[in-house]
């Protein structure tokens, strides 16, 4: 059994066939792939049209808590942007190329820039819960890549990686985080498959690898972004310690702490909107 999914790359075409009917001519030009208990960026939206993964051919319904299950298309800060909220996660069963495949329809758009954001543990000791991570590097513990089979229409075969999140847009996100007057570090990610939280021995050993962060997505949009030539860049909400490093786990921590500074991290993405070049 290989990694690439029925749904892709078959599937990228009648899905965005389907999402630009409902457009109706408007093209958006940035994307945003909201995570965990961040769905509430979507409803600030202007003019919205909402449209149920239900709809989109290849598109199953997420099976997380705090991800609702839509696109929301329509302008944010005056930027015409569509809005994913509800991510499709390796740990659900689901193959790596169906969670790219939104990112593969996003391109297929004519988006050329990817706002990405999810919920992580925090590896720095300095990295208290509800801290905001601007996301510098990664490192793909997954063992999944979603480029791997033959090579998709539109993909690049050996995209290249040395600057995965874009160093201009990093730039501008830091000046949006000091207008926003919201604190913003910056570190690296380490995305691992799923679904069991990490054992303090691992966790130690992540630390050790060079990693400040711990989560369970990101990565593979990422890479399929990278490989149709979007830019992109991503935030962490550093919703708990990592495992060792605090008290037991939970996901309804991981909401809750999501939602508490959710309100942070939308300020720096408006105010990111503000900077980009037109």
């Amino acid at each position: 059994m290989t990694d690439v999914g029925s749904r892709e790359p078959g599937a990228v075409r009648p899905a965005a066939d389907a999402v630009a009917e409902r457009l109706a001519g408007r093209t958006p030009q940035v994307a945003i792939v909201l995570g965990s208990g961040l769905g509430f960026l979507g409803d600030d939206v202007e003019a919205p049209v909402r449209i149920p993964y239900r709809d989109l051919p290849g598109f199953p319904d997420p099976g997380v808590a705090g991800h609702k299950g839509e696109l929301v298309a329509g302008t944010l800060e005056g930027v015409p942007v569509i809005v994913q909220s509800g991510r499709f996660h390796l740990y659900e069963g689901h193959p790596v190329a169906l969670a790219a495949l939104p990112v593969r329809v996003f391109a297929a758009l004519g988006v050329h820039t990817l706002v990405l954001t999810n919920a992580a543990g925090g590896l720095r000791p300095t990295f208290a819960a509800g801290t905001l991570m601007l996301i510098a590097d990664h490192i793909n513990l997954m063992w999944r890549n979603p480029l791997r089979g033959q090579v998709a229409a539109g993909d690049e075969r050996f995209p290249d990686m040395s600057e995965p999140y874009d160093r201009e847009l990093r730039a501008l996100a830091r000046q949006a985080a000091r207008d926003a007057r919201v604190r913003l570090e910056e570190g690296v990610y380490c995305a691992l498959l799923g679904p069991s939280y990490e054992t303090p021995a691992e966790i130690r050993a992540y630390r050790r690898l060079g990693a400040d962060a711990v989560g369970m997505s990101t990565v593979p949009e990422v890479i399929a972004a990278r490989a149709r030539g979007m830019r992109c860049v991503a935030f962490s909400t550093i919703t708990n310690p990592a495992a060792g490093m605090g008290p037991p786990l939970s996901h309804h921590d991981v909401l809750e702490v999501g939602k508490r500074v959710g309100g942070d991290l939308a300020r720096v993405i408006r105010q990111l909107l503000r900077h980009l070049p037109a």
